[in-house]
């Protein structure tokens, strides 16, 4: 990699929302609101400034998503110059939570998250209703969130395919209609587009395909708001797609403490993020993040999280 093609790099954490929508209810009194406040302070005090934090979905599904949790961690949180708390709003009556928790600009000031499949099965299995039911709500839900000037960051889930373990079959994504559903998200106005191998069904030659082909279509345009969000049984695996999406030029990523974390369709973890801002510091390419406080606050998260 030659010196010229180094830049910075921007590591959203996604520890606290992806962990706490898969934790079961009866590890809640082990992933409480304190626990969840210290881990996104120590995150901060390590230098990022982007985090998922929560998420607006049905707590039946997601029982650490509860609202008396999320109200208390966002009261404790408060608005912190400089930093941007994402919290996922799936579908209306998620959007209706954010705004009673005063999660909008008058309030703790988070940013909404949006995200559909580009698998049709995956979509109907994540979200209960189709791409073209679930756009059509968002279009709503991003029409509302503009006029009062709540910011929204857009999401593509099996981007890279979706292997429908019912049927035993990889259905892959067509490449043109991510390019297409990218624009849509831009028109409802997001401010970047988050690519997610959610099952890590690609290898470093499919994912080097995949940004190939989008940034040919693309012919390059706003890649610097696209972001690349893999799954993987293997740390290293999803690491050495992160950089053959960095070599490709893409330089937003998404990663978690130790890996943790998922989808609740049963999708594998994530990239870990202290060995992701190591190989970045290792490659000479600044992300703005303390490595030795990530380190020691992965530690805590294993011990804290992990072992009791």
């Amino acid at each position: 990699m030659s010196e010229n093609n180094k830049s910075i790099v921007t590591i959203t954490d996604v520890t606290l929302r992806e962990y706490g929508q898969n934790i079961p209810a009866d590890r809640l009194h082990v992933f409480n609101p304190e626990i969840r406040v210290e881990i996104a302070l120590r995150l901060i005090d390590a230098g990022f400034t982007n985090l998922e934090i929560l998420s607006c979905a049905n707590p039946k599904i997601a029982p650490a998503m509860n609202k008396r949790a999320m109200k208390k961690i966002a009261e404790d949180l408060g608005r912190i110059n400089g930093i941007n708390f994402i919290t996922l709003v799936p579908n209306k009556a998620g959007y209706r939570n954010f705004l009673d928790l005063d999660l909008g600009p008058e309030g703790f000031n988070h940013t909404i998250g949006i995200f559909f499949s580009a698998v049709e099965a995956h979509n109907l299995a994540n979200l209960g209703r189709s791409i073209k039911e679930t756009v059509a709500e968002y279009r709503k839900i991003a029409k509302d969130a503009r006029s009062n000037n709540i910011r929204v960051v857009g999401y593509i889930s099996a981007a890279f395919g979706y292997f429908d373990t019912e049927h035993g079959v990889l259905i892959k994504a067509d490449t043109g209609e991510v390019s297409n559903y990218v624009d849509l998200l831009f028109d409802l106005g997001v401010e970047t587009v988050t690519f997610s191998d959610l099952q890590g069904v690609a290898g470093q030659e499919e994912t080097g395909m995949f940004f190939e082909t989008i940034l040919n279509i693309r012919k390059g345009k706003d890649i610097e708001k696209l972001a690349y969000h893999p799954h993987h049984v293997s740390g290293e695996a999803a690491i050495a797609n992160s950089r053959i999406a960095y070599d490709m030029g893409v330089r937003r990523f998404d990663s978690s403490l130790g890996g943790t974390g998922g989808c609740v369709t049963g999708a594998p973890g994530n990239q870990p993020t202290e060995r992701l801002v190591r190989f970045f510091s290792e490659s000479g390419i600044e992300s703005g993040i303390d490595e030795q406080k990530v380190f020691s606050l992965t530690d805590m998260v294993q011990r804290e999280l992990y072992s009791k």
